[in-house]
């Protein structure tokens, strides 16, 4: 249940960070990529059966 909540947040942080909006468009990719890392992370982790 807690890994669900996890990457559900992970996902609208992701979207959120996105340099599509007016205020984000000085960020640049950092914070998507950023974001996106450790979602790759903790999806692996979800696979090797570390949660």
């Amino acid at each position: 249940m807690l890994f669900t909540i996890l990457i559900i947040v992970l996902i609208i942080a992701l979207i959120g960070g996105l340099p599509t909006w007016g205020y984000s468009s000085g960020w640049g990719y950092g914070p998507s990529g950023g974001i996106g890392v450790i979602l790759a992370i903790v999806l692996i982790c979800w696979l090797l059966g570390v949660f």
